[in-house]
């Protein structure tokens, strides 16, 4: 029975432990709090911190792979216990590459892949946003995620509502379509990807809304932007699956965003419409064992259940039964012990033979199921 440990005790990492019950392997999470969404399911939790050596040496010494739940964390520590033989996937190195946004860029540079162009902003300041040419994307350099770290400016004027943090200034890409890719990669180099996926993202709160797959691009498309996903997985050596988040220009070019070293919100709706899902397939290469065929057999838009504006405290689900009473849709709540407005909560998976009618069809639950809380605030 294998030993897998998980840093991280949320969403990703309970539906990791989920597919990894399939494969017959012993759980056990790290994370602070006991009733986390992936504690729940574990056979075992350590309690603690993500930048405790203490409890991640304690992790790592029971387990025979460890991996993460998220990326955004302290990474000297966890350097050391890879360097003393144990097996963590993706490689920590990896991991200190990728959740700092500067280096992520760099290194997709150094391998000659395609992406907006940027600039290292260490202190940003008008002068240098003015330099480098308005509309621009000021991201922050660590600690970014679910739409936090990033301003998009449209001119000078929206310096105003810069982030005072070490950053880097990325040209404003005016995308037809925001897509992604899900790769799976072994250490030997084994790959496979998951049908490109079409993302659909709250401009407002820059946080992705609901996706459908497959995308509806061409065929040459899909095979080109595969193309690019798997050879920047390739150039980090990634182990794992990994989110790769990509734009589709006016003139059909291909451009990396972002790639998550992890499982990705972009793939949550594998778990129903392909045989094998992300899960499973990243248990599968972390451990070494066959990859999966990626097959979809339905079209499907996966929906994110985010908590409401106006709520919090312990979280209420509605239009539950009005959803459930359409066949191919299929309710994921995180077990999250409270709400909050746009903490994701859940998610929904609609399926359908044509992507039209997946459409229609999750517009209909998009508009019944909401996440709202025990009080208001």
């Amino acid at each position: 029975m294998p030993r897998l440990g998980f840093i991280g005790g949320g969403q990703l990492a309970r539906m990791m432990i989920i597919a990894a019950k399939r494969l017959g392997a012993y759980c056990t999470v790290l994370d602070p709090d006991l009733n986390s969404p992936a504690g729940q399911l574990a056979d075992a939790q350590i309690i603690g911190t993500y930048d405790d050596a203490q409890k991640l040496s304690e992790l790592v010494s029971q387990c025979d792979v460890t991996t993460y739940d998220l990326e955004n964390i302290e990474t000297q520590a966890l350097v050391e216990l890879a360097e003393q033989g144990h097996t963590l996937h993706p490689a920590p190195q990896l991991l200190w590459v990728v959740q700092d946004k500067l280096r992520q860029k760099d290194r997709y540079r150094e391998a000659g892949l395609p992406s907006a162009e940027y600039q290292a902003v260490p202190i940003p300041n008008e002068e240098a946003f003015a330099k480098f040419g308005y509309p621009l994307v000021q991201k922050a350099c660590r600690g970014g995620y679910d739409g936090r770290g990033v301003a998009v400016m449209h001119s000078a004027e929206d310096f105003a509502k810069h982030l005072p943090v070490p950053s880097l200034v990325e040209r404003f890409v005016p995308a037809k379509m925001e897509l992604a890719v899900m790769v799976a990669r072994r250490s030997d180099g084994e790959s496979v990807c998951y049908d490109v996926v079409e993302m659909i993202v709250d401009s407002e709160h820059n946080v992705l809304d609901y996706h459908i797959s497959p995308a509806r691009i061409s065929a040459a498309l899909a095979s080109k932007a595969q193309k690019v996903a798997s050879e920047a997985v390739a150039a980090l050596d990634g182990v794992g699956i990994f989110g790769v988040e990509l734009f589709l220009t006016q003139d059909d070019a291909i451009l990396i965003n972002e790639i998550a070293p992890r499982t990705h919100n972009s793939g949550h709706h594998t778990i129903e419409a392909c045989y094998v899902d992300q899960f499973e397939q990243h248990i599968r290469a972390i451990l070494g064992l066959s990859l999966m065929g990626t097959a979809q057999h339905n079209a499907a838009v996966m929906i994110n259940l985010l908590g409401q504006p106006g709520y919090g405290g312990a979280p209420l689900c509605t239009g539950l039964e009005q959803a459930l009473a359409l066949e191919g849709v299929s309710l994921h709540l995180y077990g999250k012990a409270s709400t909050r407005p746009y903490r994701k909560m859940g998610h929904v998976t609609v399926l359908a033979e044509t992507v039209e009618a997946a459409i229609e069809k999750a517009d209909k639950v998009r508009s019944w199921v909401k996440i709202i809380g025990e009080e208001t605030i």
